[in-house]
């Protein structure tokens, strides 16, 4: 009997946690494979994590170095596949290396066949432009929240603290973000503002010394909510 590969993937902890996106593509992988008389020898999967780098991604690395001659890799969809046209190239260039064939259950493609390839690459440009817009997206509503000053992450920027899903300011830390703000309008250095700091014994939130890094993120968030 032919034999098939599964990979499964979700992007946020909580459908990894909850498992339904998982048990959901493997149930139509199996199905897929139960139809057209294929062994599904082995299902590898990346719960909670995002489809944009490859690099990132242990399941499907392992997934890859599985494949073989005569070998499918079946996959729900392109978007649980990859979501980077760069590597939907590099993940098809593998899978014909090593000998094997790329199936989508929900495209109804193959790349056993030409028109299966043009097909591929169709997609992939189309899931690299819903990735970029989805991205586009998210980072206009996190831009809209910092503008209300509304809490948009389970990290509280400097100079604020949460409060009825509101961020209000702290008095103390506030003076030393507007302090950063005017001293980099006048053309100190992150680096200088930060040693600065640390000489006077202004500790961050933690306790810790100062970064030209982190000193840049405070100034970020305070343009981003108005504190100029």
């Amino acid at each position: 009997m032919k034999q098939a590969i599964g990979y499964v993937r979700v992007s946020t902890g909580r459908q990894a946690n909850e498992g339904v996106s998982l048990d959901a593509q493997q149930e139509a992988i199996k199905a897929w494979c139960d139809r057209n008389g294929y062994d599904l020898v082995n299902v590898f999967q990346d719960a909670g994590q995002t489809g944009t780098k490859m690099k990132n991604r242990p399941g499907l690395q392992n997934a890859l170095h599985e494949i073989q001659k005569d070998t499918v890799l079946v996959f729900y969809s392109l978007s649980r596949l990859s979501r980077s046209m760069q590597d939907m190239l590099r993940i098809s260039g593998m899978v014909e290396k090593s000998g094997g064939q790329l199936v989508s259950v929900t495209e109804n493609f193959d790349t056993t066949t030409p028109s299966g390839e043009m097909v591929f690459g169709m997609l992939s440009l189309f899931a690299q432009y819903e990735s970029k817009i989805i991205s586009e997206r998210t980072t206009n509503a996190l831009r809209h929240k910092k503008a209300k000053r509304e809490v948009y992450s389970n990290v509280i920027p400097f100079g604020f603290k949460a409060v009825n899903k509101k961020l209000v300011e702290v008095e103390q830390e506030m003076k030393v973000v507007k302090r950063m703000i005017k001293q980099r309008n006048q053309g100190m250095t992150l680096r200088a503002i930060a040693n600065q700091l640390n000489q006077q014994g202004v500790a961050t939130r933690k306790g810790g010394t100062w970064q030209a890094n982190t000193v840049r993120k405070v100034i970020n968030n305070g343009h981003a909510m108005n504190m100029n």
